[in-house]
């Protein structure tokens, strides 16, 4: 392209260079099995309304230079994109405008398709996907069933955010102090039916694997925590009320079973209704409305206050027969254990202040072995560190972890309780009550209809049938055979919720009661007449819709095979492209979009369609770019920076430069808009330096040159850094060093024009458009994408001279360039003789020597 002009002309130049790779289809990944393999994936974005905001291209230009220098160095690359595309914001739109959301949806993904192309990132657009296409979610449906058939898959009644004022159920994000962020409504906790995935089962596994990836430890640590398994046991109290029977609890001490004072079961454990005396029933039901209001997060906070109501019942401890309280507190959950607790104030701090503010007694079990505490042998309680046994008949005097195993080991045998192992981690629930999302690919028939298909269909169903009841009348689960997906959403009159708790899909009358085949999965509206056969059933489809989560599961795997009809990826492309080599995305991600994905392959490799039981084995998290105050980046602070506004000013591989040379990949960094400039100038310096202003070949460049020695030396460092630093992701060193390399360029009276061509080949990962114009200016081969990485020389590293600094009375005066090996005399000659040292050594005394070989010459002078 001739462009005659001193700058370097990016507004013309890189629109001319994504033209050409556009179409040319320079990026598109071929599965050329001949070669090795590199995969490197990006956390697909969601596509908002307000386009790629600049963390975006963060973590897009790291992968991106890692896989331009990737396929330079003989790799077959794959780098594909794609949209995570279904959730709330786009039904939110459709509500407040009547648009469908894939209108939207689609607009957003135009925007953002643009303004990833003017970066210049080298995405194979052939292989592009969007988890709101059905030929996607045909197999986010497919996988679904994978699940159902497996039994991981099940429906209960779990409590959701209800607004009776909106009449919709609400996500946790859009409910603020206890109340909705639209319109500032009282919500309620409603227990609703919904679908629940068993990730439990794979808890072990998720957790024992994670010693198998290369990730941040940070991240480890918080999927450990998350997962939350810790050792103990599950004890069984006889309820004093009677054919109540036991209240099963988990701890992780039973050791402290001698100190329990009372229970604690949580509002929504199945016995509060049972246990509640008469007397207590008016208080219980206010607590448990209250209770109602609040969230997991706000119940369990160790800093609140502690509140509860007493049941009026009571249980008896199965160490001592002593009668202990049950009672109601909110800061117990049904998501952990069994609900219910043995409280131990004496022992755990959250018991005690409970007990301090309702007045019941503390019991001390456990002692320290070296009485720490108030100086008289009794410690300060809570006490919650280690120590020996004391008021405990037949256990006191021992240590508290032998005591441990011993009365575990005592009740087992008395049939009163057992040692288990306790996950924090919940089983998925995996419905929303929206429009936008993937149709669960299900029918709700009646018992006679379900056990009709089992004959025909038993392979695809669970081994336990899924039910639910609604006034009066048992629905079974049947799912459509594959034959029958995808499941595609039925347009409706209106986005706004159904108002009983159900999605806007519950509306759609014709495509919710159908008349349907059980053998081949083909459906009519049931307004229709009954098809004529022994497979035709009556049914209800299911309403609820999948989480936006269900299709980032697994679409790592879809870009290996795109466009299959027949399977989610091919066995062959499976094996070879596997899983992704780097995976780069944002930390807010770390724990469950990442254990999601993980328990999804998972299933998927017991399946045996997946050949690796782990689907990350390298994971990277960018930094997060703070505005220019240093505070995140948002709207409302005012603080935000468009890409489309850098690339306007300063062009796309002024911006590339920049998100790297700011700072380490992994750290949180300001933006400065002021630095920008020194990136542009360092492009503009290597432009002016290969080109006239004429438009032609710099004089200074030509084939025939030769390089200095020193320059040949540089060269062949900065091929090795830049290589050593992309691979280690040191982003900001690599181009350090290059910009040492321009300068040193600036300074050279030539250059040979090979040598220039091999220092674009570095740059070109990071600046490709610059680099593909000045290759092509001077004379390179095809396209530098295709051009073979260079290669340094170890030999040009050896250096056979040395600078050496000089000083004269501690002031530097001159830089000698010696040869190794030069002793003290021959430095001082050389010293003596130069014209910027001689001035201040002639006809002066040396008084002093300090001599660094190869280093420094350091003078004392009268």
């Amino acid at each position: 392209m001739a462009t005659n002009s001193t700058d370097y002309n990016f507004a013309q130049i890189e629109p001319h260079w994504q033209k050409i790779w556009d179409e040319q289809k320079t990026f598109r990944t071929t599965n050329d099995t001949s070669k090795p393999k590199f995969y490197a994936l990006d956390m697909f974005p969601y596509p908002s309304g307000a386009g790629l905001h600049i963390g975006h291209p963060e973590g897009y230009t790291a992968t991106d230079i890692i896989t331009r220098a990737k396929r330079a160095q003989g790799f077959n690359v794959l780098h594909p994109i794609g949209w995570d595309a279904f959730g709330l914001p786009a039904e939110q739109h459709a509500v407040k405008t009547g648009t469908h959301p894939a209108t939207n949806t689609q607009n957003n993904i135009a925007n953002f398709r643009r303004q990833l192309k003017a970066l210049g990132f080298a995405y194979d657009w052939d292989r592009e996907v969007d988890t709101t296409d059905p030929t996607y979610f045909r197999w986010t449906q497919w996988i679904f069933l994978q699940l159902f058939k497996r039994g991981l898959a099940y429906v209960d009644e779990r409590p959701v955010w209800w607004c009776p004022e909106l009449r919709t159920v609400l996500a946790n994000e859009e409910v603020v102090d206890g109340k909705s962020e639209v319109g500032g409504f009282p919500v309620e906790r409603r227990n609703l039916r919904q679908w629940v995935l068993r990730i439990t089962a794979y808890a072990e596994r998720l957790l024992a694997d994670l010693k198998d990836v290369d990730w941040p430890d940070s991240t480890k640590r918080m999927q450990e925590a998350w997962i939350g398994r810790s050792e103990g046991a599950e004890l069984l109290f006889k309820l004093e009320k009677e054919n109540l029977g036991d209240l099963k609890v988990f701890t992780t001490r039973p050791d402290t079973v001698f100190g329990v004072t009372y229970m604690v079961i949580a509002p929504e454990h199945p016995l509060v209704d049972a246990l509640t005396t008469p007397a207590q029933r008016e208080a219980v039901e206010a607590y448990k409305k209250k209770a109602a209001a609040k969230s997991d997060l706000e119940r369990t906070d160790l800093a609140k206050d502690k509140s509860g109501v007493f049941s009026g019942s009571f249980a008896l401890n199965p160490a001592n027969g002593a009668r202990v309280p049950v009672w109601i507190a909110d800061y117990v959950v049904m998501g952990y254990g069994t609900g219910a607790i043995m409280a131990v104030p004496a022992h755990d701090e959250r018991d005690y202040e409970f007990a301090v503010k309702f007045q019941i007694p503390v019991i001390q079990v456990i002692e320290p072995a070296k009485h720490e505490g108030n100086g008289d042998g009794h410690p300060k309680l809570p006490y919650t560190g280690d120590g020996v046994l004391v008021h405990s008949e037949g256990y006191s005097g021992l240590p508290w972890e032998e005591a441990k195993k011993k009365i575990t080991a005592d009740f087992t045998a008395k049939g009163r309780g057992k040692a288990t192992v306790n996950y924090k981690l919940r089983d998925w629930l995996f419905s929303r009550q929206r429009y936008w999302g993937e149709p669960f690919p299900i029918v709700w028939v009646t018992e006679a209809d379900y056990q009709r298909a089992v004959t025909a269909r038993r392979a695809d169903l669970p081994p336990q049938p899924i039910t639910y009841t609604s006034e009066g009348a048992t629905w079974f689960a049947l799912p459509l055979p594959a034959t029958a997906l995808p499941l595609a959403l039925p347009d409706v009159q209106s986005y706004l919720p159904s108002g009983n708790g159900e999605s806007p899909l519950a509306n759609v009358t014709d495509w919710l009661e159908i008349w349907f085949n059980a053998e081949t999965g083909a459906s009519i509206p049931a307004s229709q007449p009954k098809p004529a056969g022994d497979a035709w059933v009556r049914g209800r489809r299911e309403t609820n819709t999948m989480p936006q989560w269900a299709g980032s599961c697994w679409y790592y795997l879809r870009y290996l095979d795109p466009k299959n009809p027949a399977a989610p990826a091919s066995p062959e492309l499976l094996k070879y492209w596997g899983v992704p080599d780097i995976y780069v995305g944002g930390a807010e991600h770390a724990v469950l979009h990442l254990l999601y994905a993980r328990f999804w392959h998972k299933v998927l490799f017991d399946e045996g369609i997946v050949p690796q039981s782990e689907p990350f084995k390298k994971l990277f998290h960018q930094g997060i770019i703070l505005g220019e105050d240093g505070e995140k980046m948002s709207k409302s602070r005012g603080n935000t920076v468009s890409p489309d506004d850098i690339i306007k000013t300063h062009g796309a591989d002024t911006l590339r430069l920049y998100l790297m040379f700011l700072g380490p990949l992994e750290a949180m960094k300001p933006w400065n808009p002021r630095g920008i400039e020194g990136v542009y100038r360092f492009l503009q310096k290597i432009w002016r330096e290969s080109i006239a202003e004429d438009g032609s070949v710099n004089a200074k460049v030509s084939a025939s040159a030769e390089d200095s020695a020193e320059l040949s030396k540089l060269l062949h460092e900065t091929i090795k850094k830049v290589t050593e630093d992309i691979a280690a992701l040191r982003f900001n060193t690599a181009i350090s060093q290059m910009m040492i390399f321009a300068n040193a360029l600036q300074k050279a009276p030539s250059i040979n024009r090979a040598s220039l061509r091999s220092f674009l080949q570095l740059l070109a990962p990071f600046a490709p458009h610059f680099a593909e114009e000045l290759w092509a200016r001077l004379g390179g081969t095809g396209s530098v994408v295709d051009a073979a990485w260079p290669k340094f020389d170890a030999s040009k590293l050896v250096s056979t001279e040395a600078k050496v600094v000089v000083q004269v009375n501690g002031k530097k005066r001159a830089e000698l360039l010696l040869p190794v090996g030069t002793d003290q005399a021959a430095a001082l000659a050389a010293a003596q003789a130069n014209p910027d040292a001689a001035p201040h050594l002639t006809g002066k005394a040396i008084k002093r020597v300090v001599f660094v070989p190869g280093k420094i010459l350091n003078l004392v002078v009268e």
